[in-house]
């Protein structure tokens, strides 16, 4: 019977030991979500997750006023970008007491490693690049070789990006295939749905794309064979490129991290940097 008591009894404490860490963990979380929120004037909580590490449930963490891993993820308005693009966060090593949370005072906190990210989706690069339904395929061969794919400079992906959108071409002999044609200038044109292949490149804070070849015209090999693009009117081949040729400026990453990498994951670009013995700013996202 004193057994089953003293079991029952440390069930009971270890429950309430459990609850206790949710609920510091959830405190922690919502206070850090509404600062960023209001700080970065953002339209929606952003999500924040505190992690627990083997043998440091949160409680103890807050107590010592040190987290092994905190994640955020929000989604926020750009100037400079059409509609909205994801931010997110790793931070490493957070070194915060449990009495500057609860006061917000949390302008200054070190932090051991931030790796930092921004996505931009299908939605607002077609936006950007003025391409409805404009989609974003990775690379098609490894050309990795530190000159950008095509022996310039700057940090760019494993390889070319292929991009893939519908765009008004001149009427030719198979014009009937793709109908409604519209006024451009006194002249007609029809559209035509087109895959390019493309540089993706990060130099400094910019993201280059650059259209280098129209797919199943100007390439050879296994690409060609494998993409299946309409013949583009010689004359149209350069306002085509042109078209999905953009530079995307990169300001403002979460905590001001550098970018140092940039490439194309599930139809996204995505931009990202990591930076050791930072100092952030947790009710700013972005500076």
């Amino acid at each position: 019977m004193r057994f089953r008591r003293l079991l029952i009894g440390l069930l009971c404490l270890a429950g309430l030991a459990v609850l206790l860490d949710f609920g510091v963990a959830a405190y922690s979380e919502y206070r850090v979500s509404r600062l960023l929120r209001t700080g970065s004037d953002l339209s929606a909580d952003p999500e924040i997750t505190f992690h627990e590490s083997i043998g440091h449930p949160f409680v103890i963490q807050a107590i010592d006023g040190a987290y092994g891993s905190v994640d955020v993820r929000a989604r926020a308005l750009r100037p400079d970008i059409p509609g909205q693009i994801t931010v997110e966060a790793n931070l490493r090593g957070v070194h915060l007491s449990m009495r500057n949370l609860i006061d917000g005072n949390v302008s200054r906190v070190p932090v051991d490693e931030v790796h930092a990210g921004l996505r931009i989706e299908p939605a607002e690069l077609g936006r950007i690049f003025k391409i409805p339904g404009l989609q974003v395929f990775g690379p098609p061969a490894d050309k990795s070789d530190g000159s950008g794919g095509s022996g310039g400079t700057g940090v760019t992906t494993t390889g070319a990006i292929i991009l893939e959108g519908t765009v008004p071409v001149t009427p030719d002999a198979d014009a009937a295939t793709f109908p409604d044609p519209v006024a451009d200038g006194g002249q007609k044109v029809t559209t035509k749905p087109v895959h390019v292949l493309a540089d993706l490149r990060l130099e400094g804070n910019q993201v280059r794309v650059t259209a280098t070849a129209i797919a199943g015209r100007d390439l050879q090999g296994d690409t060609a064979t494998e993409i299946e693009t309409p013949v583009i009117p010689e004359q149209d081949r350069a306002a085509v490129l042109a078209r999905f040729t953009r530079t995307i400026d990169i300001k403002n990453m979460p905590f001001g991290i550098t970018p140092t990498k940039v490439q194309a994951i599930g139809g996204q670009i995505v931009v990202e940097g990591t930076q050791r013995n930072a100092t952030v700013d947790l009710d700013r996202l972005q500076p």
